[in-house]
């Protein structure tokens, strides 16, 4: 999409400088993670909450669930960071996401929107556009669902992606111009924008989307780095380079779905920096 300026070497990345910054970043996130132990609120869909809550301990961060009217703006202002995802988005939990997302916005938290099946359905289509005027920091999806949130398609198969991630790259680039943030588009391999910089990152293991949550789970360890991070560029990079990473070293232990979700809540807590740094496929 972009043309290579004639200063870049043949097979280089004109984004060169601002991967290798974000890969310094991504040696340091894991343990600034650790170190803070940033304060998550989750309003999440009812599916994942269990599962969502305990990727974040295995982390290293502190899960909050709290997602009603009345509490959830107050909440969002002193949370370190929020994840806002339409998995199951009943009546007063779409009141509380608003509610959160323009107290996020107000306070300077970082807050993340999973566009959960958007385009698909009505009620969270609707929301999600009303959301993404309020600005989130880190919009993730599957290719289907950002192709969707931009107005460029129709949406994919309920939370299941009809499109490839290369097909949701120009769409990607428009929502983070769009909201001055991060589009994360999650595949077989992730691609991050802020508009400007562009990244790919090509682990995990196909055991991850036989989990349920596995998705969901990580909107919320991107909040949990963007809280740490001033940089949601990097901090988006750094949250899904680990995630991916942990997916593969649990892969290894697991014989199958469920062996490989406990398997991956025991990665994420062994995780070391180090393992980051040295698997992380990034592009």
């Amino acid at each position: 999409m972009n043309h290579r300026p004639p200063s870049v070497p043949q097979g280089a990345s004109p984004h060169a400088p601002d991967l290798r910054r974000s890969h310094r970043l991504r040696r340091a996130a894991l343990g600034r993670v650790r170190a803070h132990s940033p304060l998550v609120q989750c309003l999440t869909n009812s599916v994942v909450t269990g599962f969502t809550a305990n990727v974040l301990l295995a982390l290293g961060a502190s899960p909050a669930m709290v997602d009603i009217p009345g509490e959830a703006g107050p909440f969002a202002e002193v949370a370190s960071g929020v994840l806002v995802n339409l998995g199951t988005p009943h009546a007063e939990q779409r009141s509380a996401m608003a509610e959160a997302a323009r107290a996020a916005g107000s306070a300077g938290t970082a807050w993340v929107l999973d566009p959960v099946a958007v385009g698909a359905l009505p009620v969270r289509t609707a929301l999600a556009r009303e959301l993404l005027e309020l600005r989130p920091t880190v919009v993730r999806g599957n290719a289907s669902e950002i192709i969707a949130l931009a107005g460029a398609g129709g949406g994919g198969r309920g939370v299941d992606s009809s499109d490839g991630v290369e097909a949701a790259e120009e769409a990607a680039g428009r929502l983070a111009d769009a909201t001055g943030g991060v589009v994360a588009v999650s595949g077989p391999v992730d691609l991050i924008t802020d508009g400007t910089r562009t990244a790919r990152i090509a682990n995990g293991d196909p055991l991850l989307t036989r989990v349920t949550g596995g998705g969901c789970a990580l909107g919320a360890v991107m909040a949990a780095y963007a809280a740490v991070d001033e940089d949601p560029f990097a901090s988006t990079v750094a949250a899904v380079a680990a995630y991916t990473v942990a997916a593969e070293l649990a892969a290894k232990q697991a014989s199958g779905p469920g062996s490989f979700a406990v398997a991956f809540l025991d990665a994420l807590a062994a995780l070391r920096e180090s393992d980051v740094v040295e698997r992380a496929a990034v592009s």
